[in-house]
């Protein structure tokens, strides 16, 4: 199973850089990295080398840490006043908050960049670095995560189907976490699993949407991490089927992603299941 502490040791060990007379801006590069988080983009990754090659996991860390910082960016930007407005991220004081909103936009900005760069740089064939690079531009892009986000704005106040729902959240959040594993098979060369790979981080990030949904429905501030109750002018699961079905659909994917680790090698599925077992839980037992 990977030790998120090792992971944790690598992210301090290198922490974006940025030496200027400048007071606080390095400090902010690394404000919402250090304030903690699941990890689960990069434990995905991470996993996956795992129970491939193990052997590659050091090399594969850098490429880990590039994909934490591009989500880590991403949430910098949703927490802006111009979009989400939320005080708190990872139960810490977000970047605007605390300084400004151009210190957070161009935060973001730099985080965003330095993902490609950090790969770019990592002890891997340039071939291999290549298809990395474009696999997460596509996942956090125009046609990923920044298209779900530009939906999930447009339709803020505005109901749409359950369908378009899906259509929002698989390039909002199941794009990035589809990214994660389908990166692990690229560092081992493995391209015959990629395809499986993401399909399955597809099926995980609509899990993952919905028992967000779930939490800011159920939960409190200090168990999130973050504000709750956020939702109510937007496109939610729970707003859209109800708590009592939301939960119903969460169990379905938790039940079908199960069903699907099947047909990956026992290693491999095991790496896997070590990550997920706490987010295939049962909701309406």
């Amino acid at each position: 199973m990977i030790n998120i502490n090792i992971f944790e040791n690598y992210l301090k060990n290198n922490l974006p850089k940025a030496e200027s007379f400048h007071p606080y801006f390095e400090k902010a590069l690394a404000h919402m990295l250090l304030s903690g988080g699941k990890r689960f983009r990069p434990q995905l990754l991470l996993s996956v080398v795992d129970g491939i090659y193990p052997m590659f996991l050091q090399n594969a860390m850098p490429v880990a840490l590039a994909l934490e910082i591009l989500h880590t960016y991403s949430l910098i930007h949703d927490d802006l006043p111009a979009m989400d407005n939320s005080p708190l991220r990872r139960g810490t004081p977000t970047i605007h908050t605390v300084w400004n909103d151009s210190t957070a936009i161009l935060v973001g900005d730099g985080l965003n960049t330095l993902a490609f760069e950090i790969i770019a740089k990592a002890p891997l064939r340039d071939d291999i670095k290549v298809k990395l690079i474009r696999n997460l531009s596509e996942s956090g892009g125009i046609n990923g995560m920044v298209l779900g986000q530009a939906i999930d704005l447009q339709f803020e106040k505005t109901p749409i189907s359950l369908d378009k729902l899906k259509f929002l959240h698989i390039h909002k959040t199941g794009k990035l976490i589809a990214s994660a594993l389908k990166m692990g098979a690229i560092i081992t060369d493995k391209s015959n699993l990629e395809e499986p790979l993401w399909n399955l981080g597809i099926e995980l990030g609509l899990l993952f949407q919905i028992q967000d949904d779930i939490l800011d429905a159920t939960s409190n501030e200090l168990e999130a991490g973050k504000p709750v109750n956020w939702d109510g002018n937007k496109n939610s699961f729970v707003n859209l089927l109800g708590l009592h079905n939301a939960k119903i659909e969460a169990d379905k994917y938790a039940i079908k992603i199960e069903s699907n680790l099947n047909i990956f090698e026992e290693n491999l599925k095991n790496s896997l299941k070590n990550i997920l077992s706490q987010y295939l839980k049962r909701h309406n037992n």
